[in-house]
């Protein structure tokens, strides 16, 4: 007779979505298995700034579920041994439309506690790396953390295994689910439920689920600097006025649309290509810098050069360094539900599918992980 091995959840995929549904999972004294077809997860969780962002995130369920997941990184961080830098972020304002926006945003937020209006004295005393001159003013939230998302999804497994007995099988893929029972690396297992949380794979299990979904895929390209020299640090994480276009947070702001319209008229090329650009600053001292939005099934494997100078004129106009050498360049792709935060669905009876948190799987994950672990189990 075939053994078929035990557990009461099994997680596919060890990115970031697998990972903290494996944490709420392992809270409630379950057995939890995480199946990972690499040797380690290389997706969008280590492709991306690192950006914990919950200033990005609109009022209501999705900022309270982005806040959430900041407490939880937090603890697992200390825990895990991982390094977190809570350093907030600033949105800066150059001209009259962005700064219009932020301060319409500042009156509809109640959240005085949380965010604030900066001078641009108030800005240069905060970090040395805004360029002050023609600065109108900036959005200060302290709400943001930046973390290597390479060292997180490293050390997470550890920590889970340490700390929750969850057992890892890298470098095993799952071939086939029917419920109770999965196979993976040959072998058969039988689980209470399946958590199938593998990224753009996913459609590898569930193609016609895939297919049906509406979901497309979004690449965006990034850039790494050299770590800066002599330690210098930029103590917070920088935006400027493409990003208040981007995310959801702002979406009601009255004057939006006519900085879109200006940003359109006057620089095309980043609507076409999607680009905000942000700079986040790791433990390591290196910038990563980003990022541009390529919406398409099938994303081409070539990253374009042009798309990233377009990313580095517009960040030198805000931010200052010691150095801009970039060391590494490269490309992530999410998976993306034009329209939705997530993408959840119940394929058969004891299978749930977490997919499509539309790049904002650093920021959402642990909190939507709570919320899903919850209902279902």
């Amino acid at each position: 007779m075939t053994k078929i091995n035990q557990a009461d959840v099994i997680i596919v995929g060890a990115g970031i979505v697998g990972l903290a549904h494996a944490l709420a999972a392992a809270k409630r004294n379950l057995k939890v298995v995480v199946f990972e077809r690499n040797a380690y997860a290389v997706g969008a969780s280590i492709r991306n700034f690192g950006m914990i962002w919950p200033i990005g995130q609109p009022m209501g369920k999705l900022r309270n579920r982005a806040l959430k997941s900041r407490e939880e990184w937090l603890e697992v961080g200390a825990k895990a041994g991982i390094d977190l830098d809570p350093c907030g972020s600033l949105h800066l304002a150059y001209r009259q439309d962005e700064l219009d926006v932020i301060q319409e945003f500042l009156k509809t937020t109640g959240e005085q506690n949380q965010v604030a209006f900066l001078t641009p004295q108030q800005v240069a005393d905060k970090t040395p790396a805004v360029i002050t001159d023609g600065l109108l003013g900036a959005l200060w939230s302290n709400t943001e953390v930046i973390v290597d998302p390479r060292e997180a999804i490293a050390k997470i497994p550890s920590f889970l295994t340490a700390e929750y007995n969850v057992d890892f099988k890298f470098g095993t893929v799952v071939t086939e689910i029917s419920p109770p029972h999965l196979i993976a690396g040959g072998e058969k297992w039988q689980a209470d439920h399946i958590f199938v949380c593998s990224g753009t794979d996913f459609k590898t299990l569930y193609p016609e689920i895939y297919a049906n979904s509406g979901m497309t895929k979004v690449k965006l390209q990034m850039m790494r600097t050299i770590p800066q020299p002599e330690n210098w640090r930029a103590r917070v994480a920088l935006c400027a006025g493409l990003t208040l276009t981007h995310y959801a947070s702002f979406a009601h702001c009255p004057s939006l649309a006519a900085l879109k319209t200006r940003i359109e008229t006057e620089t095309p090329h980043f609507p076409e290509w999607g680009i905000h650009v942000m700079m986040s600053q790791n433990a390591a001292g290196e910038l990563i810098i980003g990022d541009s939005h390529e919406y398409s099934l099938n994303p081409e494997p070539f990253d374009k050069v042009e798309i990233n100078q377009y990313i580095l004129d517009y960040l030198q106009n805000f931010a200052q360094a010691p150095s801009f050498e970039i060391a590494e360049t490269w490309h992530g792709v999410y998976a993306k539900l034009p329209g939705q935060t997530e993408f959840i669905t119940q394929p058969e009876t004891g299978v749930t599918i977490v997919n499509a948190l539309s790049g904002a799987g650093m920021t959402l994950s642990f909190g939507l992980a709570q919320e899903v672990i919850e209902k279902v189990l």
